[in-house]
């Protein structure tokens, strides 16, 4: 009687959220060590069509650096990182494209249909759906990096706002047709930012942004988020992911999230409980 009462006020607690985000667009960033588990990787698709079921649109991004990072090493191709960023040769950018828009994106995509949703796969490339650009910060050595100049909401948001669930592997093309490797976590940003999200959610490796004493701040505003990370509080590997929801939410996504994709159905405790699990970033 307990268990069953307890199921009762989860859903409850619930019912105020559904209600709030009914119709509204969320862009869900997925990578890291939580794409590796078997678990993970089945509860997260559970979670994303369980949001399209309630009447949320959600986009899914992805990244998939340890498959590549695996591909690679079964190829015997040489491959480094600059600042954390994946020096990407032709050679490497074949296997990126492959192991990103193959294998990983179409893994996503069968776990949402097998979970009941209708997701559908599809890389930058797919209606010119982002146009791509060298990044500004990388090193003229670095191949083929890119940044996101470009979203084309008017082919992404009928998709998403339809019965589809769109999974996005981020590889992109220019205007010349050249093809470029962009971090996933600046093509969630975009995405977000293009179709006026209501939210953009980050899934890392960690709990969410901490204090000096390393303890998890579950709400942080915008100008205190870029204060920590000019003071050093906020920094390495969190930084990136900092300045990616600082740039949606100055763009008029309404509210960024970092959780831990770690914690089995993190997206549905982040978003539909009161507490939360990670860190909420606001302006």
């Amino acid at each position: 009687m307990n268990q069953a009462m307890e199921r009762a006020r989860i859903l409850v607690e619930a019912l105020p959220y559904i209600r709030e985000f009914a119709g509204k667009t969320v862009v869900l960033k997925c990578g890291g060590r939580a794409m590796t588990e078997d678990n993970l990787k089945q509860g997260f698709a559970q979670d994303v069509v369980l949001l399209k079921a309630v009447g949320l649109h959600p986009v899914v991004v992805h990244g998939g650096g340890p498959q590549i990072e695996d591909m690679l090493d079964r190829l015997k191709i040489d491959s480094k990182k600059v600042d954390g960023i994946r020096v990407t040769d032709e050679k490497t950018m074949e296997v990126v494209e492959m192991v990103l828009g193959g294998k990983v994106n179409k893994e996503i995509v069968s776990r949402i249909n097998l979970a009941g949703g209708k997701g559908i796969g599809l890389s930058g490339k797919d209606g010119n759906m982002l146009i791509a650009r060298p990044l500004e910060k990388a090193r003229k050595d670095m191949g083929a990096v890119g940044e996101v100049k470009e979203v084309n909401a008017e082919f992404l948001g009928p998709l998403s706002r339809g019965d589809l669930i769109p999974v996005i592997a981020p590889v992109a093309v220019d205007r010349e047709g050249r093809t470029y490797n962009i971090n996933a976590d600046l093509v969630a940003s975009a995405v977000a930012s293009a179709l006026a999200a209501e939210k953009l959610i980050l899934l890392t490796d960690v709990e969410g942004v901490t204090d000096k004493r390393g303890k998890l701040i579950s709400s942080l505003h915008v100008d205190k988020a870029c204060k920590m990370i000019n003071e050093g509080v906020i920094k390495e590997g969190m930084i990136p992911k900092v300045n990616c929801c600082v740039e949606a939410l100055k763009a008029g996504v309404t509210k960024t999230h970092i959780i831990e994709g770690l914690l089995i159905h993190a997206v549905i405790l982040e978003i539909f409980t009161d507490a939360g699990i990670g860190t909420e970033i606001y302006r």
